[in-house]
């Protein structure tokens, strides 16, 4: 009778034990950790080209009340995306505002610290994120001859100096602000995937010496005056956003993308 006590016993347990391990949450938990995007800018220019870790990608676009980017820029990104690099499962963008840090002009710290306050998406097991900030004011390292557009900062974090695109777009002379946001969101996006020399391996010859992690080819997308508000104006009075270059493509190529 005691064995028989024993035997039943065991099998409760048994079958309760099964049961708490189909039903319990944390078996299917995603594991995330923060520091993952919080290293060197084009340290996961692989991990974002191939599919070889992450077969999706989302964006996350934060902007200030006001300074939200044009649907045409943000459209014309995710097909730059999908040009350059392996996302099978997809390329997913995520919108939302945040009220003004009120810290203009902002430094690179203050662009860490609001990223840090207000990210909520991180890699997980098969899924790499982006940050993107549109803020509400300039660059604290503007000048009087030239202005910042944008800066690509962290391995997955760059920001656009929105304020500052308004006031360079959308009047007469001008290009319009869909173009110009176009190409300060993927030239920063660029030096993200590694471009030039930044992570991604030179296939040739042409990092622009006097404008280190730039690409010497004038009409190139990577051109160094695509992030400076003096002379982006000449890139882009075609009426188009510049095209990364044979060799720029090349590298990327090269490093696992498209």
């Amino acid at each position: 009778m005691k064995k028989l006590i024993s035997l039943l016993a065991i099998g409760l347990f048994l079958s309760v034990a099964s049961c708490s391990k189909e039903e319990d949450p944390l078996d299917n938990a995603v594991v995330v950790n923060p520091n993952t995007n919080k290293q060197q800018t084009g340290s996961s220019a692989n991990d974002l080209l191939s599919d070889k870790k992450f077969k999706s990608m989302v964006v996350e676009v934060v902007y200030v009340n006001g300074f939200e980017p044009t649907p045409q820029a943000i459209t014309n990104f995710v097909a730059f995306l999908t040009a350059r690099t392996f996302k099978p499962g997809g390329i997913n963008v995520i919108k939302r505002s945040i009220p003004s840090p009120g810290n203009t002009p902002y430094t690179n710290e203050e662009i860490v610290s609001i990223e840090d306050k207000n990210r909520t998406k991180y890699n997980n097991s098969d899924e790499i994120a982006v940050w993107v900030f549109f803020a509400d004011g300039k660059s604290s390292k503007d000048t009087s001859t030239s202005v910042i557009l944008g800066t690509a900062y962290r391995n997955t974090s760059f920001v656009i100096f929105e304020q500052t695109i308004q006031g360079l777009s959308d009047s007469p002379f001008k290009p319009s602000r869909s173009l110009l946001e176009t190409t300060v969101i993927t030239h920063e996006f660029g030096h993200i995937l590694g471009l030039t020399n930044l992570g991604t391996a030179l296939q040739s010859n042409h990092e622009d010496a006097e404008h280190p992690k730039h690409c010497i080819e004038k009409t190139c997308l990577m051109y160094w005056s695509s992030e400076l508000g003096g002379g982006i104006g000449n890139m882009v009075s075609s009426g188009s956003a510049p095209q990364l270059d044979s060799q720029c493509i090349a590298d990327l190529r090269a490093n696992g993308g498209k």
